[in-house]
């Protein structure tokens, strides 16, 4: 029986391993059998923390809570069918499923032969002995508690997850007033009547609802359009609700109602009267209409777009905002094209802009916008600014009157066609007289009006498709394309195509003079004196790539003792001053500064040609030169094809036109005989136009004569000259499709190629010059005589001052002193006479200063 001993202390010493393991198992038991009876009270507790039986009526509470009476004893029954106590021998099996060779049912078997058999017995009891040791490793088994065959729904997670959020916010305290519900409940009775209220203001003004219980103040300050939700509890009668804040007519509920909801409206008093009642003095703050004011005049950008500065303000919040602009026509100056009476147009509409951000109860802002393509722009208007808040008030700024600001044109032609264009929209009866006016601007084009043929052959194409609509009964839409192609125009007058410096600068200092004239805002003058500036800039880097060399000390010579010498400093400080006389209204005091600024450049443009030409300069000429013969068939390509579309063009084009041209040629025609379009067709045997076959020709012969330009081009090796030559290939392969087109019959293709040609041209002479001006830097190291004998880009010699970098005095020879001296008193003598400009004098002091 020794072994049985040992049988029986291994399974004691499992006590309370096996103890826990069959804990785990009724927990397996309850999980299973009682899961929907849980759940269930979770899910009745969650909504009672929540408080839902307040939110319900009261029938609807009852019902439900006999469903959830009738749900939970259904669920308890059936739990109590399907639990069933674990045993000892239960926890016994589960744990020896959990050991290896289940020691346990080992150590409870017997044996059933050979227990008279020594040897049988001694095996046996080795065989115990070994499955004992096995059981020291026992340990509790977990409980499976999983039911999801059981809940395939998860109905289970969805009880907990209420009740976390009732935890969260849901109250305990709330659970006990389902408790007041029950029919004939002696707690109520004995507790007595009760009630509780709710005020929520508007969600517009963000304040937070108040509980009406917690309300112990007897005056509440409340804003206009609040909602108040009161509920009685207990015997009807016992308590009873007086209100005057709500101002409602008609029909009212009993002051006993269980349960009433209205909005406060006015001022007044609001009571609950009967047991643990209160009353409260209610003042409502009425909700103040937003105001909007304008905070400064209308100003126009250079590109013009109007900027409009408004503050807009409300008690919580302004939520959209409209500027309305209508034609003040009594205001209008009624001549010229504006004399018809203007056709209906709606006043313009625009939105006003609100803060993304931040809190839009007081606010500044600014209205941007562009109506610079209007009719009614430059011409007296009213704008009208409105705005509303959420409560559906508005309020709105005092008419402010304006002339609808805009982008202004200040080359002259363009201004022209911009006020034609407005004639037109003004009024399509002004067709005839815009059309009668458009000719009259293109009567002499010769006489350079325009600057470019193509501009004034779109001008042609314009007027006599207005004249074809306006024969016909121009129409609102055939009136819009005409305005539209009308703009552009005038956009492409305005900003102009320039090909080289000496243009652009002088069109910007024609642009700078007009807008002085004109009274240009300071945007306006800002753009204008940046693009003189850049103007200039240019042209003195060409002025410097052009600089005469050596072997003109002759033509030096000959210039006055009173040639001042001006770095691009110098320029560019006057040019300041220019700008600051302007922004300061001393227009005349400018415009001679402008004048005088114009003279510089003149005398720096014909001290400048002197000399015999480099080879980078020749073959500079020689692409430009290259460049106004693509532009010229490039014209004449476009007239073509204007040809094609309207085929009686040049019968319809007046005899003073005839040979026109554009271009550097103008009155020549391009095929470079000297005569115009209509003494061709009379010099021709046949009695045929020049055709397209002529074009492709030319420019078949002009690409061949930019292949010996490239191979005559300097700067080979160099990353500039390498620049300059792929540029001026690509502009050989644009010729060669514009060529193809041309023999195709495909002009606007052609046209297009052309394009790319000039640009590409342009391109490679911009890389020609920097490549032309990297190879005078090194030239400064050579010969002191060579030096010596450099130019200034105003065509000037540097004198006996050392080149710069270098540690050569100013002056040598054993006078230097005397000549400093007699210098400085010359210096002096010009700077104290007050008849020289103030812009020289200026200089002269800064050279006093300086030395």
């Amino acid at each position: 029986m020794a072994h049985r001993n040992e049988a029986d202390n291994a399974l004691k010493r499992l006590g309370w391993v096996l103890g826990l393991t069959r804990l785990g198992l009724i927990a397996e038991q309850v999980t299973q059998a009682f899961w929907p009876l849980w759940s269930l009270v979770f899910t009745v507790l969650a909504g009672l923390m929540l408080g839902v039986q307040d939110v319900l009526p009261l029938e609807a509470v009852w019902v439900l809570g006999v469903i959830v009476v009738a749900g939970g004893l259904a669920a308890l029954v059936t739990g109590m069918r399907r639990f069933a106590l674990p045993g000892r021998n239960e926890a016994l099996a589960r744990l020896d499923a959990t050991l290896p060779g289940r020691p346990i049912q080992a150590l409870m078997d017997y044996p059933v032969i050979g227990t008279n058999d020594s040897g049988s017995q001694a095996l046996w009891r080795a065989h115990q002995a070994r499955m004992a040791a096995r059981t020291r490793a026992a340990r509790p088994v977990e409980p499976d508690l999983r039911i999801s065959r059981l809940d395939p729904f998860g109905l289970r997670y969805v009880a907990v997850l209420a009740l976390a959020v009732a935890l969260l916010f849901g109250s305990f305290a709330r659970v006990g007033s389902v408790a007041g519900m029950a029919p004939g409940s002696g707690a109520a009775l004995a507790g007595g009547p009760t009630w509780e209220g709710w005020i929520e203001p508007p969600a517009y003004t963000g304040l937070p609802a108040l509980y009406l219980n917690d309300q112990t103040d007897r005056a509440m300050s409340l804003p206009e359009g609040s909602r108040v939700l009161v509920r009685l509890y207990g015997e009807v009668g016992a308590l009873t609700l007086a209100e005057t804040v709500s101002g409602r007519m008609g029909e009212v509920p009993s002051a006993t109602e269980p349960e009433q909801d209205f909005t406060i409206r006015q001022s007044g008093k609001l009571e609950i009267a009967g047991p643990n009642g209160r009353a409260w003095e209610i003042v409502m703050t009425p909700d103040r209409a937003p105001q909007v004011r304008l905070t400064g005049s209308a100003d126009v950008s250079a590109r013009g777009e109007m900027s409009l500065p408004f503050a807009a303000s409300d008690d919580f919040g302004v939520t959209g905002g409209q500027a309305v602009i209508s034609l003040d026509l009594e205001a209008v100056d009624r001549r010229y094209g504006l004399a018809r009476a203007p056709e209906p147009r709606p006043d313009v509409k625009v939105e006003l802009p609100l803060p993304i951000t931040g809190d839009r109860a007081d606010f500044e802002e600014t209205l941007i916008e562009d109506f610079s393509k209007h009719p009614w722009a430059h011409l007296p208007v009213t704008v009208s600014l409105t705005v509303q808040d959420a409560a559906g008030l508005t309020g709105s700024a005092p008419d402010a009157a304006m002339a609808l600001p805009a982008r202004r044109f200040f080359d002259l032609l363009a201004a022209v066609i911009v006020e034609l264009r407005r004639d037109l929209l003004w009024s399509r009866e002004n067709a005839g007289r815009v059309a009668q006016l458009m000719r009259a601007v293109s009567y002499r084009p010769e006489e350079g009006v325009f600057q470019k043929e193509t501009d004034y052959l779109r001008l042609r194409t314009i007027l006599r498709r207005l004249e074809a609509f306006d024969a016909r009964g121009l129409s609102a839409g055939n009136r819009d394309e005409i305005a539209e192609a009308l703009w552009d125009l005038a956009l492409k007058l305005e900003e102009g195509d320039l090909g080289n410096a000496l243009e652009r600068l002088r069109r910007a200092q024609e642009r700078l003079s007009e807008a002085m004239k004109n009274g240009a805002s300071d945007a306006e003058i800002a753009q204008l004196m940046q693009e003189l500036r850049e103007a200039t800039e240019d042209y003195m880097r060409e002025l410097a790539q052009r600089s005469p060399q050596e072997g003109e000390e002759g033509a030096d010579q000959q210039l006055s003792e009173n040639t001042m010498q001006l770095n691009q400093d110098d320029l560019q400080r006057m040019m300041d001053r220019i700008q600051e006389l302007m922004e300061q209204g001393r227009m005349a005091e400018a415009q001679q500064a402008l004048d005088e600024l114009r003279q510089m450049m003149e005398n720096m443009r014909v001290t400048q040609g002197q000399g015999q030409p480099s080879p980078g300069e020749q073959a500079m000429e020689g692409l430009a030169e290259t460049l106004r013969e693509q532009q010229g068939l490039s014209d004449e390509a476009f007239r073509e094809l204007q040809e094609q579309f309207n085929p009686d063009a040049q019968s319809g084009q007046s005899s003073e036109n005839q040979g026109y041209s554009g271009g550097e040629g103008r009155g020549e025609a391009h095929d470079g005989t000297g005569q115009g379009r209509g003494q061709g067709e009379e010099g021709n045997a046949d009695g045929q136009q020049p055709g397209k076959g002529a074009l492709e020709d030319r420019q078949r012969a002009l690409r061949e004569e930019l292949n010996r330009q490239m191979g005559n081009l300097p700067g080979q090796g160099t990353p500039e000259g390498d620049a300059a030559r792929e540029a001026l290939g690509q502009a050989d392969e644009a010729m060669e499709g514009a060529e193809d087109a041309l023999r195709g019959n495909d002009l606007a293709e052609a046209i297009d190629r052309q394009a790319e040609a000039m640009d590409a041209l342009r391109e490679g002479m911009r890389s020609l010059g920097e490549a032309m001006a990297q190879q005078e830097r090194p030239g400064q190291q050579g010969t002191a005589e060579n030096q010596g004998n450099a130019r200034d880009p105003l065509g000037r010699s540097a004198g006996n001052r050392g080149p710069a970098g270098t540690e050569e005095g100013l002056l040598q020879g054993e006078d230097v002193y005397r000549q400093a001296r007699r210098l400085l008193d010359e210096i002096r003598r010009r700077a104290g006479e007050t008849e020289r400009p103030e812009v020289e004098r200026n200089y002269l002091e800064r050279l006093l200063d300086r030395f």
